[in-house]
């Protein structure tokens, strides 16, 4: 699905993201994992075309065929099928629950402005079809009853999913979860777990998360990535990374 090449990103003199290489194969979820300022939401910025890397190629291949996707721009890639949630909550918080997804539809559409605006039979159909699949989207995720109200006053796990369901307005392939579990209660990150495990299976995903929360990646990650100072320094299955001894140094550091 997803394969980086000794992709590095410089800031300056800062090395941010140094020789990164990853594979994500179709259908897994991918942990990565490390330290504060390990590089992590720096190579989502990559893949999602935020910045462009100073090295390296990022390979997208959703099942059609391959493409060289470094250097796009965020809009390409996730026409391409690559969309993202951010670590700190991005919605627009003075819209209401629908049109927070709604507005995740348009990137679907063929209508353009000037249609939209004269409202001609093809906008309104399409205009139809985006109102169906949102309320659609908001059931699945739990949101039906609040679809009226503002979406900065649902509760902190609920924005979290708004967030997630605007993202699957958008139809992707690979989902990018940045920090989901972050602010939320014990409880919130159980329901959290099987949230995440449920939608992919439901909409068929491929999913790469960031998470500093262990239960959460050990949870529900068949493969984790673990990166310190921008470098890889450990992959594998939960089990073999709980005993890593890379790991236990970047974490817990040495006597």
């Amino acid at each position: 699905m997803l394969k980086i090449e000794n992709m590095t990103m410089r800031f300056g003199g800062v090395v941010a993201a140094n020789k990164f290489n990853a594979d994500i194969e179709k259908g897994q979820i991918v942990g990565l994992i490390g330290p504060n300022g390990a590089g992590k939401t720096t190579i989502f910025n990559v893949i999602t075309g935020v910045y462009r890397p100073t090295e390296g190629k990022i390979i997208f291949n959703p099942g059609e065929e391959e493409q060289d996707i470094t250097g796009l721009r965020p809009d390409e890639i996730a026409k391409l099928g690559i969309c993202r949630t951010f670590q700190n909550i991005r919605l627009f918080k003075e819209l209401s629950v629908l049109d927070n997804v709604f507005i995740g539809n348009h990137l679907r559409i063929e209508s353009n402005v000037f249609s939209s605006i004269l409202k001609f039979p093809n906008y309104r159909k399409e205009e139809k079809m985006m109102l169906e699949k949102s309320l659609y989207l908001l059931e699945k995720v739990g949101l039906e009853d609040e679809k009226d109200g503002k979406a900065h006053s649902l509760p902190y796990g609920k924005q979290r999913r708004l967030e997630i369901a605007r993202a699957l307005a958008t139809e992707p392939k690979l989902l990018l979860l940045d920090e989901p579990a972050a602010g939320m209660n014990p409880q919130e990150t159980r329901e959290l777990m099987e949230f995440i495990k449920d939608i992919k299976d439901e909409f068929e995903l491929t999913i790469f998360l960031i998470e500093h929360h262990m239960e959460v990646v050990m949870g529900i990650c068949e493969e984790i990535l673990v990166l310190d100072h921008g470098s890889l320094i450990a992959q594998g299955d939960p089990e073999s990374i709980q005993t890593d001894s890379n790991v236990i140094e970047a974490y817990l550091g040495v006597e």
